[in-house]
């Protein structure tokens, strides 16, 4: 695998866990607030739950998902070099 198929992949990968995480923070945050307040988890609205510690908790899985990616996507290049 060459560098620039590396780094296209490496893009792909950030593009859709960002785009998952701005899915997760601005959309259920602000755009879907009103259909998911009408759910309650711990007590609390979903939506202002999302606002608050939900959308934290996505990012740092994404975080975790995507070491775990990389790390597959490094040993598959460097399997590939030698």
């Amino acid at each position: 695998m060459n560098s620039e198929q590396y780094w296209k992949i490496n893009l792909r990968y950030l593009a859709i866990l960002l785009g998952i995480w701005f899915l997760v923070s601005f959309g259920a945050s602000v755009l879907f607030v009103d259909l998911l307040d009408q759910v309650r988890v711990f007590g609390f609205k979903l939506g202002f739950w999302f606002a608050q510690q939900g959308a934290i908790y996505v990012f740092v899985g994404i975080i975790f998902v995507y070491v775990r990616l990389m790390n597959r996507l490094d040993r598959k290049s460097s399997a590939e070099a030698s």
